[in-house]
């Protein structure tokens, strides 16, 4: 009834992701432009000169978000909350108010069990796949059409919020009440897999959805200079009126009559002269500067991902100099860090271990052609384990029949022989895919049976029960009837769990299993040890009845469960170990490295289990055996959390004090609140997970839990949602003097993308959600480090040398005239020619500092990247802070006392060679302007550390302008053209042929110089930087840059992973239940073509991947080397 529900006035299904829209650009744009205090200077300006200036930042911002209103103006996904049959409930608003399920349209059915496939979802990860499920009252109506039209019930759900781990509502039939909980609600932007199409209501639509209350709000961003830029403007601003009011006081006194009227017409007479303080053109530069900046990050080739065509992108020009302090980087996991992609790579069986270990030469890969439903995209190098197979060695044989059958995995077979497993977590898959390829091949299962081709030959296993996993097993097993009428148990998990439960016998087996788990856990792999038991019939039947029981009991019913699988998983017989490789991206190890090298913190904020996380924190070195601890904060309670937190900080620093760790940072007249660095000794790391997180995040209780982590090397938290991601963004950014900068490749990461002070977007299997709400993007988490290191450093180093040199140039062109008011008896006439102030910031000094700020380079790429310290500096704000404001403003003011007094001193009371007098005014001005342009030139020589031909080009090419021009306009034609406009003729030629003019050139740029060059020679001597030591060790070397070292390194651990499975619990009761699991076994077939011994083998092997999107893993057959094989270990310099 749409007349009914629009009296509620529920939220559409439309969204919008733009800043602005048509009517909003202008107030909006204007707002935000005048944060810049100096725009509010310029339209003061403006105003008092009635001139007109265009502002072209506007044009090209109101550009930016066009593009983005387009593309995100409306998203139209339906959130349906999938109920298996008729996929219940899809978000919308019912706050409290009972909705009526009308007869067509919103109703949701499915005929299998439906696998969703996660883009944004709390404890899961974006690829998993996870089941939802219909309620029975709603799912036994299948396919009809007419029980649909005839349902009619009522939905009761909470009011839309942000929580992403839990629903409650009621559905109400029949007076009956049904209970719908997070299982039965698809959230929006999920996907459905293994479903054609199903029937759903609408519950939560457009901005009330869960996601887009995740959502964050786009932000203006501005750069910490920009900020600082905003102080010292005001600062200039003061010292613009000071110098005015003593002008106009000196004016005052030197006039006998209308004395205040004359002082007032003389103040704002010199606020229009000496406005160069900050020229308009500062501005613009500083935009022309950032733009070529981010060119430069578009055309890196370095940064350019050949396989799936993605070459880096600057998705914003503001952004480029605040690259290059970045202190925190917050960075999701999957999809980020690691591919999602899970690999079979090495194995144990029955104290036998099948593994490459250091392969030197090129192995081929196993042959797989015996086996017509071996899946071509795997790949394994250990030509023993295929021997075995074909040799039917017992314990072979059972180690894949396990892997085969104790699982929930769902095959999807859509023709003959093209088998796709749908999985909840990519390990099962890679596990039953090897088992697959080794000649076992899972086929099919229904409620009873599942059914698997051994070696060829159909055979049907009845099941008979599962015993699921939950986080406090830590393992799942499956009882199974076999063709032949044996009973047996088959068991995979953590082997600190299993080993307990083993036989005696197993001792001898279990300690050389033991050894083989430590290698593998030792480079990074997630280990699960693999037994099975023989069952009697008698005793496995009075178990069974003892089992129903439980599982209907309406009391204890878990704790019943737990304890009848503890009695009936014991005394198992060790049949071996699984290695899977969670497949880190390309160079992640290497970029973490080098990014911990530049003083760069990464905290990892990830939706996956705390398990899983500590795993891929070792595996990417984030987290290392060597640290000194390692804290878990893992409490479900408020003052449980505060005492782990607080245990933790008082053990890396015992004398900490409690309250002396916040010092005022004022800006602007706030004064916020920054939690200080405190020093610890050693290294240490903190895992928290969201439940822990959520109550450290509480205002009494951020500051203990930041003060904390900021103690610590790497944090890690896990289930997290992405507003809580966010938060952790935002304290960081409010107690923290630092920039952050957050990655991902996700919608669950658009939040934390928006909250950091840098967002940047991976292009992935996650679709284009977090690159498009990004400021720059690119394919791959190791171009990071050269974004930062290479691109952030020079940006941020190019634009502080620009703003110390634009100051610099333009308070000494100011300054001069300050002193010469005292000269002309405070007349606010102008020390030089008109023409050379308007031509001065256009086009003598504009291209030279352009050129400087666009090529400049202390060191190349290469020894950027080899010497990750020179990052450091940007971090402490050392090449442009207020003290070097300071410093460029006493240089710019003892610069103009030479600039004017020297010249003054020269030409006083001199006569030419003609024996002319050579003390007038315009003579003057001619020898100040080029004193002061040849002086500027000089400068910005010394400060360029890359000449290239562009700058040789711009500096001499604007020093040659300046004499043509100035030639030009003192000459008698244009004087007759306009004489008003050009009154200096042949001052010119007049005065430059004279020897003590070119002397008193010389003289000047030297006194102005002479103070910067003997500053920067003492200071390197006695007390260099780094970049003093890293250029003069490079002008050391021959090379022009280092090569690249490929070091391998090899990690060492006695600790190994768990069972990391992203299963969700409860789905072992849906499989053997038969509720709307449709799905029967194909005809028997054979798949195997028998053939002989493959000729020869080499004891040595390696994987191939499994993906839950059913994405090809191994593109090419070459196999390419392990992140962790190729770890670059890069050695410390020291100076």
């Amino acid at each position: 009834d749409r007349e009914y529900n629009s009296s509620f006035k529920y939220a559409t299904n439309s969204i919008k992701t733009s800043k602005y829209n048509p009517f909003t650009f202008l107030p909006l744009n204007l707002f935000e432009q005048f944060q810049r205090i100096a725009n509010a200077y310029f339209l003061f300006l403006l105003i008092l000169q009635v001139c007109k200036i265009q502002s072209t930042l506007r044009l090209r911002s109101w550009m930016g978000e066009y593009k983005k209103h387009n593309r995100g103006i409306v998203f139209f996904y339906v959130c349906a909350a999938i109920l298996n049959t008729f996929v219940l409930f899809y978000e919308a608003e019912i706050s409290y108010v009972k909705y009526t399920m009308n007869p067509v349209g919103f109703l949701k059915y499915c005929f299998k069990i439906v696998f969703v496939q996660f883009f944004f979802f709390f404890s899961h990860r974006e690829t998993n796949l996870k089941v939802k499920q219909a309620l029975t009252v709603t799912g036994d109506m299948r396919d009809s059409l007419e029980a649909l039209a005839a349902f009619n019930g009522e939905v009761c759900c909470e009011p839309p919020n942000n929580r992403l781990d839990r629903f409650t509502g009621t559905l109400t039939f029949d007076s009956q009440k049904y209970s719908l909980d997070n299982e039965r609600v698809l959230l929006r932007g999920c996907t459905l897999r293994n479903t054609d199409w199903c029937f759903g209501l609408v519950l939560f639509a457009g901005p009330e959805t869960k996601l887009m209350q995740n959502c964050g709000k786009s932000t203006f961003k501005r750069t910490s200079i920009d900020r600082l830029m905003n102080v010292l403007v005001l600062f200039i601003f003061g010292l613009l009126a000071l110098m005015c009011i003593i002008l106009a006081v000196g004016n005052g006194i030197w006039e006998n009559h209308n004395t205040v009227f004359s002082a007032f017409l003389t103040f704002w007479s010199y606020i229009i002269i000496l406005n160069t303080v900050v020229p308009i053109s500062l501005y613009v530069s500083m935009e022309v500067i950032r733009l070529g900046n981010s060119y430069y990050i578009n055309w890196d080739r370095t940064m350019y991902h050949a396989r799936t065509d993605t070459p880096a992108e600057a998705r914003t020009t503001t952004l480029n100099e605040e690259l290059g302090q970045i202190k925190y980087i917050f960075s999701d996991k999957t999809g980020t860090l690691t591919q999602n992609i899970m690999t079979f790579n090495k194995c144990s069986i029955n104290g036998k271990s099948y593994a490459i270990k250091q392969p030197d030469t090129e192995i081929t890969p196993v042959d797989f052609s015996f086996n017509r439903l071996a899946d071509p995209k795997f790949l394994f190098y250990d030509h023993s384990l295929v021997e075995g197979v074909k040799l039917e060695l017992p314990d072979v044989h059972a180690f894949f029949r396990l892997l085969a059958l104790c699982h929930t995995v769902m095959a999807e077979e859509k023709r003959e022989g093209d088998l796709v497993y749908q999985a909840q977590s990519p390990d099962e898959g890679a596990l039953v895919t090897a088992a697959r390829n080794f000649g076992f091949v899972f086929r099919s299962r229904s409620p009873e049976t599942v059914t698997i081709e051994e070696m060829g030959i159909q055979r049907s296993y009845e099941m008979l029960a599962i015993l699921d996993f939950n986080n406090v097993r830590k393992r799942m097993s499956v009882i199974v009837r076999n063709p032949e009428g044996k009973l047996s148990l088959y068991c995979k998990g953590a082997d600190t769990i299993i080993y307990e439960r083993l036989h005696p016998s197993c001792s001898e087996v279990m300690k050389v299993t033991t050894e083989h788990l430590n290698e593998f856990a030792g480079e990074g792999l997630r280990t699960l040890v693999l037994a099975y038991k023989d069952l009697d019939e008698e005793y496995f039947s009075e178990w069974k009845q003892r089992h129903h029981e439980s599982n209907v009991a309406l009391e204890y019913r878990e704790e019943k469960l737990e304890k009848l699988y503890e009695e009936i998983e014991k005394d198992m017989m060790l049949i071996g170990a699984t290695a899977i490789e969670d497949k880190l991206q390309d160079g992640v190890a290497q970029t973490i490295e080098q990014l911990a090298k530049a003083e760069i913190k990464i905290w990892v904020l990830t939706g996956d289990k705390q398990e899983t996380a500590e795993n891929i924190g070792y595996s990417c070195n984030l987290l290392r055996e060597e640290m000194n601890d390692v804290f878990i904060v893992a409490a479900n309670s408020p003052e449980e959390v505060r005492q782990e937190l607080r245990d933790a900080r008082l053990k890396m620093c015992p004398d900490t004090e409690q309250d002396k760790f916040l010092i005022p940072e004022i800006i602007l007249g706030n004064i916020p609140k920054v939690v200080q660095d405190e020093n610890v000794n050693g290294e240490y790391g903190l895992v928290i997970n969201g439940h822990s997180l959520a109550f450290a995040l509480e205002s009494n209780m951020e500051l203990e839990f930041l003060r904390t982590a900021c103690m610590c090397k790497t944090v890690i938290c896990c289930r997290v949602t992405p507003l809580q991601k966010a938060q952790v963004v935002e304290l960081v950014k409010k107690y923290k003097k630092a920039v952050t900068l957050a990655i991902g490749d996700g919608a669950n990461d658009v939040s934390m993308i928006k909250a950091a002070h840098i967002g940047v977007g991976i292009s992935g299997q996650e679709g284009m959600q977090a690159v498009l709400s990004s400021d720059f993007s690119f394919a791959q988490f190791r171009f990071l480090q050269h974004l930062l290191l290479v691109h952030g450093r020079w940006s941020y180093l190019r634009m502080c040398k620009f703003l110390r040199y634009f100051f610099y140039k333009n308070f000494t062109f100011t300054f001069v005239h300050f002193w010469y008011a005292f000269f002309c008896g405070f007349s606010a006439q102008t020390v030089y020619d008109e023409g050379f102030i308007t031509l001065y910031n256009l086009v003598y000094t504009a291209l030279p500092v352009l050129g400087m700020s666009l090529f400049d380079q202390d060191v190349n790429a290469g020894w950027s990247l080899e010497y990750p310290q020179l990052y450091v500096p940007g971090q402490l704000s050392q090449y442009f802070s207020k003290r070097a404001f300071m410093m460029c403003a006493l240089h710019s003011w003892y610069s103009s006392l030479v600039l004017f007094f020297v010249p003054y001193a020269a030409t006083y009371d001199t006569a030419r060679d003609d024996g002319k007098d050579g003390a007038d005014y315009q003579s003057f001005a001619l020898i100040t302007q080029t004193c002061l342009t040849v002086t500027m030139c000089v400068q910005l020589g010394l400060d360029l550390s890359y000449w290239t031909v562009v700058n040789n080009l711009f500096v001499w090419g604007s020093l040659g302008m300046f004499f043509i021009l100035t030639f030009t306009m003192y000459t008698d034609g244009l004087f007759r053209l306009r004489p008003s406009s050009f009154a200096f003729i042949g001052t010119a030629r007049n005065c430059l042929n004279q020897p003590n003019v070119w002397l008193t050139v010389a003289l000047t740029a030297i006194l102005c110089v002479l103070p910067v060059v003997a500053y920067r020679f003492f200071y390197s001597q006695i007390s260099p930087t780094i970049n003093d030591k890293v250029r003069y060790k490079v002008c050391q070397m021959k090379e022009p840059a280092p090569r690249p070292r490929r070091t391998k390194l090899t990690r060492r651990s006695t600790r190994r992973s768990g069972y990391a499975f992203s299963h969700a619990h409860g789905y072992g009761d849906l499989v053997t239940s038969g509720r709307f699991l449709r799905r029967h076994a194909l005809t028997p077939s054979t798949g195997l073509i028998p053939t002989g011994r493959s000729p020869g083998f080499k004891p040595t092997g390696r994987s191939a991947g499994y993906s839950p999107v059913g994405r090809e893993q191994n593109p090419k057959q070459k196999v390419e080397p392990t992140s962790l094989q190729m770890f670059r270990a890069v050695k410390d310099c020291s100076f």
